[in-house]
């Protein structure tokens, strides 16, 4: 009976387990384009719990954002790549921002305030957050060693995905990975 027992247990721990696998399998397949940078992770990996701050320096933390799928942003006023990235993460937004996705940026470093909000303002980006990291405690905690480095975030607030150096954010490589991973949580 206890084998039995097991057995069944084990099943059904497989058959709960293989639709995060097939997601994480498509989303693998769907990554074309700068895409294939994405490391995806056989298992979700936990996520930063350290907090950081919005622009206005209220604290924040990832587990604000449980519940949604989030692209994970982080950045800085210096970095060329950051530059050419954000817009692309911007049209993200656009496109696919609703209850169950978020794009959500993190400067991190030394980012002074105005230099923030004119780096977005050069480059007209004006619905994404301007979030604070000012001493690299998530990013750093999050093993962030490069800029920019971009984590996608399931619901439960795990890492499914890292993408090291920019990418086109805005692309349909994109948001094939994204549906494959969110399947039809966006209705997308």
């Amino acid at each position: 009976m206890k084998r039995l027992t097991l057995a069944v247990l084990y099943t059904a721990a497989l058959s709960l387990a293989n639709p995060l696998l097939a997601d994480v399998d498509a989303a693998r397949a769907a990554a074309d384009g700068d895409m294939r940078k994405l490391v995806f992770h056989d298992t979700p990996q936990p996520a930063g719990d350290v907090d950081f701050m919005t622009f206005d320096e209220a604290p924040l933390n990832l587990s604000d954002w449980q519940g949604k799928w989030v692209v994970l942003n982080f950045w800085a006023t210096w970095c060329a790549p950051c530059r050419k990235e954000m817009p692309q993460l911007a049209q993200l937004q656009r496109d696919l921002g609703s209850e169950t996705f978020e794009v959500v940026t993190v400067a991190t470093s030394r980012n002074p305030p105005p230099k923030m909000k004119a780096f977005f303002d050069e480059i007209g980006v004006d619905n994404l957050p301007l979030h604070r990291d000012p001493k690299s405690l998530l990013a750093r905690q999050m093993g962030v060693l490069g800029l920019p480095v971009t984590v996608i975030l399931n619901p439960e607030g795990q890492e499914v995905a890292r993408l090291t150096g920019d990418a086109d954010w805005s692309s349909d490589a994109a948001r094939a990975v994204l549906r494959a991973l969110m399947g039809d949580a966006q209705g997308m």
